[in-house]
């Protein structure tokens, strides 16, 4: 099990899914009026075509996302209902090379389930930091997890961080670009990100995918 890998995406991956983010719900959890997402879980399976390997994504009966209060003092402890994300955006180029890409790097069986989260995080106002990870340095109760950066627009900060031990310094201080898939390994690492700020008067955001699995 790998601790921590950066890929690279396809641009085409990116634009296939970009656009989705902008319909994007608010949602009545704490956190929701400027953390919009979508949630929703799958199976992955490999198949080969042509003698081409490809990723069969199915999307699974709708959750609710539970977490326990040992990973995260925000929100823990309680069932979050959010809505489906979209099969058009389960189905896209962009969301299958995450899919493959995520599987084949951690070595996951045919079957594996998959938590997939959507979200955009926007800015509050000119002065006040946003915060992309309430719960702060943490770890989600999995095995492999992946964060995917789709877009920043207008903003400073969101850097990725990663660190050895919960009260370590970070080790990882990185700005995901479009298209940066970062992985690490959940159960070893613990990890964070920082706030955001929009740079201009105009409103900013950042988007990412995040991906959870648990073998």
């Amino acid at each position: 099990m790998k601790l921590l890998q950066l890929n690279q995406l396809s641009k085409g991956a990116v634009k296939s899914v970009s656009d989705s983010f902008n319909r994007l719900p608010h949602t009545d959890h704490k956190d929701g009026k400027y953390r919009l997402r979508r949630y929703s879980v799958v199976e992955l399976r490999t198949t080969f075509w042509d003698a081409k390997e490809e990723i069969v994504v199915d999307h699974l009966t709708h959750r609710d996302f539970n977490q326990s209060e040992e990973f995260n003092k925000h929100q823990g402890g309680m069932s979050r209902s959010f809505e489906d994300i979209e099969d058009g955006v389960l189905q896209s180029e962009g969301m299958k090379e995450i899919c493959l890409t995520f599987k084949k790097e951690n070595n996951l069986i045919d079957g594996q389930e998959v938590d997939i989260h959507q979200m955009r995080v926007i800015t509050l106002d000119g002065k006040t930091f946003t915060h992309v990870s309430p719960e702060g340095v943490h770890q989600d109760g999995f095995d492999h997890i992946a964060m995917i950066g789709i877009e920043r627009s207008n903003i400073e900060g969101g850097d990725l961080m990663a660190y050895v031990l919960k009260d370590s310094d970070p080790f990882l201080i990185h700005q995901l670009q479009p298209g940066e898939m970062l992985m690490l390994n959940d159960k070893e690492l613990w990890h964070n990100a920082k706030p955001i700020k929009r740079i201009t008067a105009t409103a900013g955001y950042g988007d990412w995918f995040v991906l959870c699995a648990k073998t």
